[in-house]
């Protein structure tokens, strides 16, 4: 089992969402967030003073899978996300350990669904 989790752009969220579903990922979990990465975020000027490393709006995208849809959700992510800039995103894969569903006590790769 693997615990994916992506950072992108806000207005790439739904292409993202409508790849998984075609490759029938349907459990995300999405978070707006502030952040910044290489940018540095957005120098502004505000009544005459320059201010610099501010934070941008991002989407945080987390779903846990079972091995046979890591690569397909990773597929999916950089396909509906990528467009060619600097801030399109990134993905983190971690291993996740345990998964428990509380309504019917599930464990494991069943849990997940």
């Amino acid at each position: 089992m693997k615990y994916v989790i992506a950072v992108i752009q806000p207005d790439r969220l739904d292409e993202v969402l409508k790849i998984l579903e075609e490759k029938e990922i349907h459990l995300v979990t999405v978070t707006s967030v502030l952040g910044r990465g290489r940018q540095k975020g957005i120098s502004e000027v505000y009544r005459g003073h320059k201010e610099a490393g501010r934070l941008l709006r991002k989407v945080k995208l987390e779903i846990a899978v079972n091995e046979a849809f890591v690569k397909a959700t990773i597929d999916a992510i950089k396909e509906g996300s990528r467009t060619g800039h600097i801030g399109d995103g990134k993905i983190f894969v971690l291993d996740l350990k345990e998964c428990f569903r509380i309504r019917t006590g599930e464990v494991g790769e069943v849990a997940i669904g």
